[in-house]
C-alpha cells in the first residue's frame, strides 16, 4: 500500500444522496481498479436546510466498501475548511480531485485547494460539473473565480463547460472527458417484468422524465408536448420519477390546463439507487426536455440500461446523444419534442436505437476518465 499512488477526492459522498455523490463514489472505485490508494472526504454539512429544496440530503443505502469516506467539511464553517486543507496537505497525496458544481461551494472548496497546494507536491484538480450554474445570480462570479484560482488544472465533462471556464481562466491546463456511464444501478431486466414490479398497466407504452425537478429541466415543455394530437393518439404514458426541487403547483396547474392528467404518472420522490433499475427498464425511452444543460448523469444511466433518448439541443447535452442514432436531438420547444416522440413510435425506432445505444456507450468508460486525469496531471506544472 505504501508504494501505491495516493488519490484524495473531496466532494459529496455517502451518506449524501444524489448524482454527484454517486459520481464521487464511482470515481473512487475507478481509481482503485487502476491501482491507486484512494480516500474520500465529504461533508458533515453540505447545504444549510434553507438552501436545500428537497426532502432530505441523506441516503438510506449502505456505505460503499473498498475505501474510506470521512465526513469533515462543513460548507459554512471556515474552521473545517482549514482543518481539511491542513490534513490533506500533510498527507501529501499525488492527486487531489475536488468536485465542483455550484458557486456556493467556492469558498470552502477553494480554501481547501489553496492550503493543499502549499505542500508543493500535490496536484489539485477540479472536476467541474458546471462552472456557471443553470440558475445563476450576480454574486456567482467572485465565488467561482476564488475556486478557479485555487487549483492546478480542470477536467470538465462537456465542451460547453470548457467554454464557460475560459471566461475565468485560459492559462491552466484543462481537458474534456465525457461523463462516464453509471453502472451502479443494477442489471437490466425484461421490460414487462419491470412494468409489473411498478404496478403499471401493460397495455400502455412508457417514456420517462427522471431526476429532480427544477424549472430549467423543462418539464413544462414535455407537458405541452403531451397535449399534441399526434402524441395524445398514442397508447403512451409519461412517468415523471423524481423529487420537486421547485414549486410543484405550476406544474400541476399546467397538467390541468392542457388536460393531460391521464397521460402522466408522477412519482414525487427521490428514487433510491436500488429502485432505479425498475424505472429505466420499464420505459421505451428517456426524455430530457432541458432548457439549459451541461452534461447529465441521467443520460449516462439511460446508456447503462440501453435506453434511447429524446433530448433538447442545449449546452453540452447533444454531445452525448447522436441525433437519429441513439435518439433524437431537438430544439427546446413543445412541438419539436412532440414530433420526436411521434417519430419514435410511428417509425418503430426502439429496436434500432437500442442496438446503436449498446455500441455508442462503449466510449463512456471510467477507465478512460481516469486516464484523462492522469494526462491532465502530467500537464500541470
Amino acid at each position: 500500500m505504501d508504494n501505491m499512488k495516493k488519490v484524495v477526492i473531496v466532494g459529496p459522498a455517502h451518506p449524501f444522496r444524489g448524482g454527484i455523490a454517486a459520481f464521487t463514489e464511482s470515481l473512487a472505485t475507478a481509481f482503485i481498479e487502476a491501482g491507486y490508494d484512494v480516500e474520500v472526504f465529504t461533508f458533515t454539512l453540505q447545504y444549510p436546510d434553507f438552501l436545500f429544496p428537497g426532502k432530505t440530503q441523506f441516503s438510506d443505502a449502505e456505505a460503499p466498501v473498498g475505501y474510506k469516506i470521512t465526513r469533515i467539511l462543513n460548507s459554512i464553517n471556515p474552521f473545517t475548511w482549514l482543518r481539511l486543507g491542513w490534513k490533506i496537505k500533510k498527507m501529501r497525496p499525488e492527486i487531489l480531485i475536488i468536485k465542483f458544481w455550484i458557486p456556493f461551494m467556492g469558498p470552502s472548496l477553494g480554501t481547501v485547494g489553496r492550503i493543499v497546494k502549499r505542500n508543493k507536491y500535490t496536484k489539485v484538480i477540479a472536476n467541474a460539473d458546471n462552472v456557471v450554474p443553470h440558475e445563476h445570480s450576480v454574486s456567482d462570479r467572485p465565488l467561482i473565480q476564488y475556486f478557479v484560482n485555487s487549483v492546478d488544472g480542470f477536467l470538465v465533462m462537456s465542451r460547453s463547460v470548457m467554454e464557460d471556464l475560459a471566461s475565468f481562466n485560459i492559462y491552466k491546463p484543462r481537458r474534456f472527458s465525457p461523463h462516464p456511464i453509471y453502472d451502479r444501478y443494477g442489471a437490466l431486466i425484461p421490460k414487462q417484468d419491470a412494468i409489473k414490479l411498478l404496478g403499471l398497466d401493460p397495455n400502455y407504452r412508457y417514456m420517462m422524465f427522471f431526476g429532480f425537478i427544477r424549472e430549467y429541466k423543462g418539464l413544462d415543455l414535455l407537458i405541452k408536448a403531451a397535449a399534441d394530437p399526434a402524441v395524445r393518439s398514442l397508447p403512451l404514458k409519461f412517468i415523471v420519477a423524481g423529487e420537486f426541487y421547485s414549486d410543484s403547483k405550476p406544474v400541476f396547474q399546467l397538467v390541468d390546463e392542457y388536460k393531460v392528467k391521464d397521460q402522466f404518472i408522477f412519482i414525487n420522490n427521490f428514487i433510491p439507487d436500488n429502485e432505479v433499475y425498475k424505472y429505466f427498464c420499464a420505459v421505451d425511452a428517456v426524455v430530457q426536455p432541458y432548457k439549459t444543460a451541461t452534461q447529465s448523469g441521467v443520460t449516462q444511466i439511460a446508456y447503462h440500461f440501453n435506453k434511447p433518448m429524446i433530448i433538447t439541443r442545449v449546452g453540452g447535452l447533444q454531445e452525448f446523444v447522436p441525433d437519429g442514432k441513439v435518439g433524437y436531438v431537438v430544439d427546446p420547444y413543445p412541438d419539436a419534442i412532440a414530433n420526436a416522440i411521434s417519430k419514435f413510435y410511428l417509425g418503430n425506432k426502439e429496436e434500432e436505437f437500442v442496438v446503436n445505444t449498446i455500441n455508442e456507450k462503449k466510449r463512456f468508460t471510467w477507465s478512460v476518465f481516469v486516464k484523462e486525469i492522469e494526462t491532465l496531471i502530467s500537464e500541470c506544472k
